[in-house]
């Protein structure tokens, strides 16, 4: 482990440490008159930005098996077949973010902050955003009010998604605030770095991707997508991501798992395929930074709904491995990236007739991934240039252009917005065998916990219903 790794590890545990000992005070009945009666503003803000990355993954745990990046090695798994999950634990990770965001907002409004304000609002819009994309209504206008209501009623999915552009533009206007630049605490700030223009960027391109989030309904604007674009990120340093845990990145620790007999982390037939050559006739370079081969000396995954064969002792296929890009003790958690602006930006030019300037932003957005990843140059100009992928702006279609970013997004649940939005239009993409469902997967079941706890509030849904933007 480098310095640098242990001074981020010192520093986020610090950081914590001091919130929760404090947010320990904050709920003591005996609370001595003399003590601060809330918890630390830096230390929230550490918190938040750390937990609001690690919950991308928690849905992600889930998701990624509905876009088929990863497999269960059990036959007819029921997150394989769609069958009912109980995703509480997801669930509940989100709101105890969002409460910690509803209180940071509270004190830094009372203290004049606008910094922390602005950072507030945005990552309250992402997760709200993320969660109402999963299970569709959820609690949000009467979530915060503690015992006087223990009962939250559910809002409108559209109702949310308004509110989360709106919260982007005000975290927007409060990080323009003069005051704003240098107020965050850089060593509390897990994704920026205390950098508030950096912040205004991040705001900008994840109001471009709930813009381009639409693309079904006559809501949709390209222009509007263009125009957020503009104004988000420049290049991969831009990205916005977390490399400090308290322990290791959840990717690693699913990866350590499988390697010693606890099966986890297991990589789709569909994926590998799609990267193999299988489909595309042309190998991905990235593919050998993810994962290694079987013991056949090639590239296999798992089929969804079939099981696994082998194990890491006897590797018939291939898995989520200890020390490979995604899945090291240092691997970024991803929240939103450059590459996937640039592919909005070829979707939102494709949409409009702009075909040349659309080719551009998927060569750019192939070429950013690849480039973070630490692909070679010479393997970079081998893939973009080869006929499968250097089809030519007249050749191009959208289908392309959504199965390049399906790689560039591996393991994010973004991937599964854009795949319902799309009606799982990826050339090979099908149902996972021993489906549940007779159609693809459009949401979650609501989390046991919630119907337990605030069941006459819970709308009953099915696992096949279509949220509002994919109808």
């Amino acid at each position: 482990m480098n310095a640098i790794k242990i001074y981020k590890q010192i520093i986020f545990s610090a950081c914590i440490i001091l919130m929760l000992g404090s947010c320990k005070k904050y709920f003591d009945i005996n609370q001595n008159p003399n003590a601060a009666l809330q918890p630390p503003i830096d230390g929230l803000l550490a918190n938040v930005t750390n937990s609001s990355a690690i919950n991308v993954w928690r849905v992600a745990d889930w998701t990624s098996y509905y876009t088929q990046y990863l497999a269960s090695p059990s036959a007819g798994s029921t997150i394989d077949t769609y069958d009912d999950v109980n995703a509480s634990s997801a669930w509940n990770d989100c709101y105890n973010v969002l409460t910690d965001l509803y209180d940071m907002r509270k004190f830094a409004f009372e203290k004049g902050l606008n910094a922390y304000i602005g950072v507030a609002d945005i990552l309250t819009a992402q997760q709200i955003n993320m969660i109402t994309n999963v299970w569709g209504d959820v609690p949000y206008t009467e979530s915060f009010l503690g015992v006087d209501n223990i009962h939250p009623k559910f809002d409108d999915q559209k109702s949310l998604y308004d509110t989360c552009l709106h919260l982007l533009d005000l975290g927007i206007a409060a990080l323009q605030q003069p005051d704003a630049d240098g107020e965050l605490n850089s060593s509390s700030d897990f994704i920026h770095a205390g950098d508030a223009g950096a912040w205004i960027k991040t705001a900008h391109a994840l109001k471009a991707r709930m813009l381009n989030q639409v693309s079904k309904t006559s809501d949709y604007n390209a222009d509007a997508v263009l125009s957020e674009l503009t104004q988000a990120y420049t290049s991969n340093e831009d990205d916005a991501q977390i490399t400090a845990f308290d322990g290791t990145n959840p990717w690693e620790t699913e990866a350590y798992n499988n390697s010693v007999l606890l099966l986890d982390g297991w990589l789709s037939a569909y994926f590998i395929t799609a990267t193999n050559g299988t489909i595309y006739g042309v190998f991905d370079p990235r593919l050998p930074l993810i994962t290694d081969t079987t013991k056949f000396g090639d590239y296999r995954g798992t089929v969804n709904g079939a099981g696994g064969h082998g194990d890491p002792t006897d590797p018939q296929e291939c898995y989520l491995t200890v020390g490979k890009w995604y899945s090291s003790d240092n691997s970024p958690l991803q929240i939103i990236t450059y590459a996937e602006c640039k592919f909005m930006e070829a979707e939102a030019e494709f949409r409009k007739g702009n075909s040349a300037d659309a080719y551009n932003a998927y060569i750019a957005g192939i070429t950013a991934n690849m480039q973070k990843l630490g692909v070679a140059d010479t393997a970079i100009q081998r893939y973009i240039t080869g006929p499968s992928v250097a089809v030519g702006s007249e050749n191009l279609t959208l289908q392309r252009i959504m199965e390049e970013k399906y790689v560039a997004c591996f393991l994010n649940p973004v991937t599964w917005d854009d795949m319902r939005r799309t009606d799982y239009n990826y050339k090979d993409f099908m149902l996972p065998e021993n489906a549940v469902l007779s159609t693809f997967i459009r949401r979650l079941n609501y989390p046991a916990d919630e119907i337990s706890t605030n069941g006459g509030n819970v709308p009953t849904v099915q696992m096949s219903d279509k949220l509002w933007w994919d109808q």
